[in-house]
């Protein structure tokens, strides 16, 4: 059995920014790897929620949100490096987030995801997520976007 830790942090901070630069960087997924331009501009000044994983100390994975109406928690970005896969940590993540933002007084938590992506939306559905709305993308089924909302 692994040693697994999840850290919360409430605001970015320039270390906290470094390592999700870094892990994200070894999520095959991610197209483009976060920079500090895209955390601050879509975490400063608002309330947000920076989910760091790790096992046995390593920096495994991450998930970040943060508010986008008064009764509303978006679910930004996650993700679990390669190495740590199949340890149930983007299920953990994804329960703190909901939990924490039930505390935090929201009601709803909405993801968007693509259709290229099956682990994420398996996930999601699997834990009561629902499809409300899809943008076709003509060129390919893959990239179809998908946005999901769920109850809290």
């Amino acid at each position: 059995m692994y040693s697994i830790e999840i850290k919360a942090e409430s605001s970015l901070t320039p270390e906290l920014a470094a390592q999700l630069i870094e892990l994200s960087q070894q999520i095959p997924e991610l197209d483009h790897p976060l920079t500090n331009d895209v955390l601050d501009q879509r975490l400063q000044g608002k309330t947000c929620l920076i989910l760091v994983a790790y096992v046995e100390g390593e920096l495994a994975g991450f998930k970040l949100g943060y508010e986008q109406e008064e009764a509303i928690f978006y679910s930004w970005l996650g993700g679990v490096a390669s190495d740590f896969r199949r340890l149930g940590l983007a299920q953990s993540l994804l329960e703190y987030q909901e939990t924490w933002a039930r505390r935090q007084g929201y009601n709803h938590i909405q993801v968007n995801t693509l259709n290229r992506f099956p682990a994420m939306l398996n996930l999601l559905i699997s834990n009561q997520y629902l499809i409300t709305e899809l943008t076709a993308d003509p060129k390919s089924l893959v990239d179809h976007k998908l946005y999901l909302c769920k109850s809290i």
